[in-house]
């Protein structure tokens, strides 16, 4: 068999010959087998029609594999009917013009040509060409096309995973292993980047792992966190905003349809759903409707190291203990100190001793074009809500001020961007 590398449109429609070099019938399709842990699948066959039948030829019966011509080692066949067994994909049919994960850019990519290469006796699936090109080149007769050494543009299949949930004999899911490396603000650009039945692929594969699906769900635009819990149960539903900051699954529980609140709200753990119930009492659009209620505080008469500690025991996320309230002997904000503060500061050091400046306080009244500019001056990453005697009771990220100050013009040219 050759080295080269052999390109699916140029198997697909070629010409079946036996080894007497007699046409048998045309090569329809290429079968792999995409369940194998090796890094390039392996080649198990092709499918052709001969006589008006389907037929699987396998890899073993095949002594010459393109390009524009399959040949067998054999003159008689198994005139058995092609059937797919568990874990086979049709390459052309599955995987040529259809749209896989890049793992790598953390993008969605076609496959409009699907490559082959021959390691060691042994033909495998190399990687796909994402560009226009081989779709071009499709179009030309056979005679006219290029040789198949020629590609502008290749991606490695051991940087790939495709969508095959609508492969009808088994349902190779794609792989978590590999999705969870990924951010969940990544995972959440694929899945508004993907059809609707990619999405749900991509959120079953990471719903593994729980607390990441969570992650994923805040990551998501309204109109795609509503479009992906449609489906689910309520039960299902107030599973993944218990698990969201409690922010977030407020926001969340707005955009559901309104009969579907109160029932979700009702199954949310009873800790999620007491913080729930508190944030949906204030206006969305002020400091309260936007603060997280789960931060960490700490005694201005605390000692670095044990303010570090309550850190760590806190159980909170890095996002929630960027910043860290300090407060005097009644409780009262008596300023922010940064966790990066914390961590360089002498052992000896007490957490007032961080505290430069007084932040001025705001209320759950407080809206956002003033949270915003009292963030702005005093270059804020977080700032603390206070309560009528002032307590801390909340914390506003500068990402959650964000989410809500960019025009919506400007999200839908990200989007575009995206894809």
């Amino acid at each position: 068999m050759s080295t080269a590398i052999v390109h699916l449109s140029s198997l697909a429609g070629s010409s079946l010959l036996d080894s007497g070099g007699q046409r048998l019938g045309r090569v329809d399709d290429v079968v792999a087998r995409l369940d194998s842990t090796e890094p390039l699948p392996p080649v198990v066959g092709v499918t052709a029609r001969i006589g008006g039948r389907r037929l699987f030829v396998p890899i073993s019966r095949i002594s010459e594999l393109g390009p524009d011509i399959v040949r067998t080692n054999t003159t008689k066949l198994d005139l058995a009917q092609f059937e797919r067994r568990p874990g086979e994909v049709l390459l052309r049919r599955d995987v040529r013009d259809r749209s896989l994960i890049h793992v790598t850019t953390a993008r969605l990519v076609r496959a409009r040509e699907v490559e082959l290469i021959c390691q060691e006796g042994t033909w495998r699936v190399a990687g796909i060409d994402p560009s226009l090109r081989p779709r071009l080149m499709r179009l030309l007769p056979r005679r006219f096309r290029p040789a198949d050494s020629e590609h502008r543009q290749f991606v490695p299949w051991n940087e790939l995973e495709p969508f095959l949930g609508h492969v009808p004999t088994s349902r190779l899911k794609l792989a978590s292993r590999r999705l969870v490396r990924l951010h969940p603000a990544q995972l959440a650009d694929l899945v508004e980047a993907a059809s609707h039945e990619q999405g749900e692929e991509i959120l079953e594969a990471v719903g593994q792992d729980k607390e990441l699906e969570a992650d994923v769900f805040e990551e998501l635009d309204d109109e795609h966190q509503v479009e992906f819990l449609r489906d689910r149960s309520d039960q299902e539903v107030a599973s993944v905003l218990g698990r969201m900051a409690a922010d977030d699954a407020a926001d969340l529980l707005l955009e559901l349809d309104q009969d579907r609140r109160l029932p979700v709200l009702n199954l949310l753990p009873p800790a999620q759903q007491l913080k729930v119930r508190a944030l949906l009492g204030h206006n969305p659009s002020t400091a309260g409707g936007l603060m997280n209620p789960d931060f960490v505080s700490a005694s201005v008469d605390l000692g670095v190291e044990e303010a570090l500690e309550q850190v760590r025991t806190s159980g909170l996320g890095p996002p929630q203990v960027e910043a860290i309230c300090a407060v005097d002997a009644e409780g009262r904000l008596a300023g922010l100190v940064l966790l990066g503060e914390l961590v360089l500061a002498s052992a000896r050091t007490s957490v007032g001793e961080l505290v430069e400046t007084a932040i001025p306080s705001v209320t759950a009244e407080t809206d956002l074009p003033d949270l915003a500019v009292v963030m702005s001056d005093y270059n804020l990453v977080a700032m603390p809500v206070v309560d009528a005697d002032g307590r801390p009771v909340g914390m506003v990220s500068v990402d959650d001020l964000l989410d809500q100050l960019v025009p919506e013009e400007w999200r839908r040219r990200a989007d575009a961007a995206r894809r």
